[in-house]
């Protein structure tokens, strides 16, 4: 199993995500905003909702 880890992912990335997502959860759209207003790569989002244990919902490609 796939250890959760934080090392790579900034503490404002961090931050960031755990303000968004109060709810332990965010829409797929929010999340692609997030990154563009923190200008990082979205999969650098998607990893820190994944190390949280936040919920991506609402996927624009039906994945989540």
């Amino acid at each position: 199993m796939k250890e959760k880890t934080f090392a790579n992912i900034p503490g404002e990335v961090l931050e960031a995500v755990r303000l968004a997502a109060p709810e332990k959860r965010i829409t797929c759209v929010a999340a692609h905003r997030l990154a563009e207003e923190l200008k990082v790569p979205v999969r650098m989002v998607g990893e820190a909702c994944d190390a949280l244990g936040i919920k991506i919902r609402e996927c624009q490609l039906g994945c989540f």
